[in-house]
């Protein structure tokens, strides 16, 4: 028997504030068709002042518990992905736990940028897996709004606030492609790339800072980067994109997204998309388009999902999972 990480309940949160397009065009040389032609962007939420990354999480985390139908009593371990935790420390991740009333687990955060998830996804995968826990609970949750810089037009649109979240259970499977859970992961990074995509501030300096990023040069290697992992996952179990129900991309950029399916050889029809609803929030798209995926009945039990991203470090990867 193969130890498998299963899919139990999904979840997700979006701040109340709705920003359109239009909404900068009062301080900006830009316009509604602007963005969405560049980016396929049409609206996206921001945290209310006071609202922080670990109140998103916890809401998300909440829905994906009750989707499970377990408590926050029942989980082994608590994994946040984010670059937008309330504080340097304590983890964001702790917080959480004290949130859902979690007491006896244990809580961490992975930094990753806009491949956070992934990475988290693999963790939680590695933890099941090695029998150190049987339940983790998995959150990607931003606040980017609090790291933009208002005057930059090539920045600031595309960027916005949510979290989603799922929780993971241990079961056994019979080691093949038809198994439930995760079955493959693919993790990279190459820190010679960092200064196309980063943050100019934090404990070096003693700022917040604000996001930096050179999108031409993001593009280039997004397209080519989030194919080939996609492909290197898919291979570890022998399975190839015919095999692909749905692919859930970083929601970064629609031509990004169109790009790489091309590229990959899925058709746009097995793509979900909701960059034109949430805009890039980061390491919390993923998770956000699975939740947005199940409730909309485009995902459902037993279908073969493919999750990529790309972020600063530059860090990319996927994970091939059957729901």
């Amino acid at each position: 028997m193969t130890r498998r990480a299963v899919v139990k309940g999904v979840g997700h949160y979006l701040p109340a504030r709705i920003v359109r397009n239009a909404e900068f065009e009062a301080t900006l040389d830009t316009s509604d068709e602007w963005i969405k032609a560049r980016s396929g962007i049409e609206r996206r939420h921001f945290a209310a002042e006071g609202e922080t990354t670990s109140d998103l999480a916890t809401h998300a985390a909440k829905a994906a518990l009750d989707h499970a139908g377990l408590a926050g009593s029942d989980i082994d371990a608590i994994i946040l992905a984010t670059s937008t935790a309330d504080n340097t420390f304590p983890s964001a991740a702790t917080m959480v736990q004290a949130n859902i009333g979690n007491e006896h687990g244990y809580a961490f955060d992975v930094q990753a940028v806009c491949a956070g998830f992934v990475y988290a996804l693999a963790n939680a995968n590695a933890l099941i897996v090695s029998g150190q826990a049987n339940r983790v609970l998995v959150i990607g949750a931003e606040t980017f709004s609090r790291i933009m810089d208002w005057t930059d037009r090539s920045t600031c649109v595309l960027f916005g606030d949510g979290a989603g979240a799922v929780v993971l259970e241990g079961a056994d499977g019979t080691g093949d492609a038809g198994d439930r859970g995760i079955l493959a992961t693919d993790l990279n990074s190459d820190g010679r790339f960092r200064d196309l995509l980063y943050v100019d501030g934090g404990v070096a300096t003693q700022n917040t800072g604000v996001l930096r990023m050179q999108g031409k040069e993001v593009f280039r290697h997004a397209v080519e980067k989030l194919a080939q992992t996609a492909h290197t996952a898919l291979d570890k179990v022998g399975l190839g994109a015919d095999d692909v129900d749905w692919v859930v991309p970083h929601q970064a950029n629609i031509r990004i997204i169109q790009s790489t399916a091309k590229k990959l050889g899925v058709d746009m029809d097995r793509v979900v998309v909701t960059v034109q609803d949430h805009g890039n929030t980061s390491a919390a798209s993923i998770p956000l388009a699975l939740s947005v995926g199940v409730a909309n009945g485009q995902i459902k039990r037993g279908d073969l999902i493919v999750t990529e991203a790309i972020g600063g470090g530059l860090a990319w990867g996927a994970v091939v999972l059957r729901w």
